[in-house]
């Protein structure tokens, strides 16, 4: 067996997983391999198809060296050994299941795509967000080679988008799911060694296949679950008082529970967590576990209703109308640090504001690619998109802080307020800025769960 690698597909997981694989073993060849010609070339340039602190200083070390970014699929599979696939697996929008099952379109042609090109035996390696019991399917795909056996791993990313690499370079844990056979044994030894290069021995976990697979949805259920429960709270606080900053410190100081995602904000955003929870509430539903359906079915929903209820108090702190007042909105990606869009709170405000004839505009430090694409079905003339968030902020009636930038809170706020309307109104949905201090120099302010 040689040591080299290829990962189908060079989105958020392919890409940054195989700069660091890439970065630390030397030794071995990495290519990341895609269908798209155009993310390839990205990859290949000095604009990254995806936006990660520290990921582009790890490319510029090791492209070139040991990496490889190419659209011969066919050709790196057959001069590699052991195959992630890191393929988008999204939620189906048709069909049985869809709303909730994942689409595995993309990862069944992955699988016929190795079965087809392969030369000798494979270790092929999970690495999409899947089902339990995806693996036996995909051993049903590849067993149909008539000579070359192939052994399947489930290795599912833990990664934050915004924190990607430092969570590459120094992950809670490193989780290998095989099939229990001298087979699968050796393939979880082969697919340890590396990551045994920089992460400790007792950081890597190893499990049978369906627990590996189930684990990455329930980590996502589990934390999407602390999200809408600590929304829930904030709600409360608003309504009796209470201040959710305050109830949250005090909560998380009990060693049970921790201070981790309980931060009230406009819900949860991006790939994993929707997706995920929704994938967990189709496979309830499959074995008959209504109840539990409807428990996770439950997350989502108080998810969307944190997004109508930041409309909501807006209205009613703007004469229950924004009609034709210019409302800015800083921030389009779902969190800071990074250009991702999929699932962001920021396009359901949005689009609710602009039902309620707003002149919307909006502003990102790296999202604003994307939301060009993502809001053209919007109503010609509804939104503008503006990269400067004082030119967004001039003659504005109000300012929504969507997404935390640490931009946002470096601004020289008493320059915003000049620029805007008055009354001026500034409503932090991430309780990220200085209330007081805004309060101070005239803004009337607002925050989730205060």
């Amino acid at each position: 067996m040689n040591k080299d690698i290829v990962c189908i597909g060079a989105g958020y997981i392919g890409g940054p997983t195989m700069a660091v694989i890439a970065l630390k073993n030397p030794r071995r060849k990495v290519w990341v391999v895609d269908i798209n010609a155009e993310r390839i070339a990205a990859w290949n340039s000095d604009n990254l198809p995806v936006y990660e602190p520290g990921l582009a200083e790890i490319v510029k070390k090791v492209r070139g060296k040991n990496l490889f970014f190419s659209t011969d699929i066919e050709g790196c599979i057959r001069k590699c050994d052991i195959i992630f696939v890191g393929v988008n697996t999204p939620t189906k929008t048709f069909g049985r299941g869809a709303g909730r099952a994942s689409d595995l379109q993309y990862w069944e042609s992955s699988a016929r795509t190795i079965s087809a090109a392969a030369n000798r035996d494979k270790i092929v390696v999970e690495k999409s967000t899947l089902p339990v019991r995806t693996a036996e399917a995909m051993e049903k795909v590849l067993k149909t080679h008539p000579e070359h056996k192939f052994t399947v791993l489930s290795n599912p990313e833990f990664l934050a988008e915004g924190t990607a690499i430092r969570d590459l370079l120094e992950p809670d844990r490193v989780l290998i799911g095989g099939p229990r056979t001298k087979e699968g044994d050796r393939a979880v030894k082969e697919l340890a060694a590396i990551y045994g290069t920089w992460v400790p021995k007792e950081k890597i976990v190893t499990t049978n296949l369906w627990s590996a697979e189930l684990t990455k949805l329930a980590a996502n259920a589990m934390l999407a679950q602390r999200v809408s429960s600590v929304n829930a709270l904030s709600a409360l606080c608003e309504a009796t008082g209470a201040d959710i900053t305050e109830v949250a410190r005090v909560v998380g100081l009990d060693s049970r529970i921790g201070p981790k995602f309980l931060k009230a904000g406009p819900g949860f955003g991006g790939s994993c967590f929707k997706k995920d929870v929704l994938n967990l509430v189709y496979l309830c539903e499959t074995y008959g576990l209504k109840e539990a359906a409807d428990y996770w079915n439950q997350v989502v929903a108080m998810n969307e209703w944190q997004q109508e209820r930041i409309v909501t108090r807006l209205l009613s702190e703007t004469f229950h109308t924004v009609a034709n007042k210019r409302v800015a909105v800083f921030g389009y990606a779902f969190k800071a640090d990074t250009g991702d869009i999929r699932e962001t709170p920021s396009r359901h405000v949005v689009g609710m504001l602009v039902e309620e004839h707003a002149k919307v505009v909006v502003t990102d430090p790296k999202a604003l690619p994307n939301a060009e694409r993502d809001l053209a079905a919007m109503p010609a003339g509804s939104v503008e998109l503006e990269p400067c968030p004082y030119a967004a902020a001039k003659g504005a009636d109000a300012i929504i802080l969507m997404t935390d930038w640490k931009e946002y809170t470096e601004l020289d706020w008493k320059k915003i307020r000049r620029l805007m309307r008055s009354p001026a109104l500034v409503y932090d949905t991430r309780n990220c800025l200085d209330l007081a201090k805004l309060a101070k120099l005239g803004f009337k302010v607002l925050a989730v769960g205060r």
